[in-house]
């Protein structure tokens, strides 16, 4: 079973038959073609399985993960895929990211939704653990979603993550995060963050060494 659902979602992907002046890479999500500029030299800029296994899950759970009117953020946007298949999906999406991906970021998230979504997504800066309260207050913030796939790797910034969700978070707010289990330090963060949410596994696929998470603040997941 889990060698034939990847290969459904890896089956999503698709390249160019001409290899133009920008490259870009392809993908068949939520009725649309999606098109991807990636840059080669950022790990924030390429397109990573995590990702496919969060839309795969957002298309295919549609009724159960109803998107419509929808408020979401995507911490880690990368390359804008989960935005813009959640933005194709009906909600209103707030993608995130540093500001070095910004540019690349935005112009991948207006070439695949302009005109084709309801709610027109937006591209905001945030650097994980800064300036939270200032540029996402908690009196005026809500989030019924906040989104994240790959963003737990070798990098110092853990910490901050995890201050991150906690900022982010209401408590009604869903987190959908896909976590690829690479490194023992990397994977001790699920412990971690298992002190402030509950934490409940979706689905897993061994191949990808990938599981896909849906959580919530402690004592809220079954009310």
């Amino acid at each position: 079973e889990d060698e034939q659902i990847v290969a459904e979602i890896m089956g999503r992907r698709f390249f160019p038959d001409l290899i133009a002046y920008k490259t870009w890479e392809g993908f068949h999500f939520a009725g649309h073609e999606i098109r991807i500029t990636e840059a080669t030299d950022c790990y924030g800029a390429v397109v990573w399985p995590s990702a496919l296994v969060l839309c795969y899950f957002l298309e295919t759970n549609s009724k159960q993960c109803n998107l419509v009117d929808k408020n979401v953020i995507e911490i880690g946007a990368g390359t804008g895929l989960v935005s813009i298949v959640a933005s194709l999906l009906g909600a209103f999406v707030t993608a995130t990211d540093l500001p070095e991906l910004l540019g690349n970021l935005e112009h991948n998230v207006l070439q695949n939704t302009k005109q084709k979504c309801k709610h027109q997504p937006c591209v905001k800066e945030l650097s994980w653990g800064i300036d939270l309260e200032k540029n996402f207050p908690r009196s005026s913030c809500h989030f019924d979603y906040i989104m994240a796939a790959d963003v737990v790797y070798h990098h110092p910034f853990l910490d901050e993550l995890l201050l991150t969700f906690d900022h982010l978070c209401k408590d009604d707010t869903v987190i959908l995060w896909v976590m690829k289990f690479r490194l023992e330090n990397e994977n001790r963060f699920v412990d971690r963050f298992q002190m402030l949410f509950d934490l409940e596994m979706i689905s897993s696929f061994p191949s990808l060494n990938i599981v896909l998470y849906k959580a919530m603040r402690k004592g809220r997941m079954k009310s």
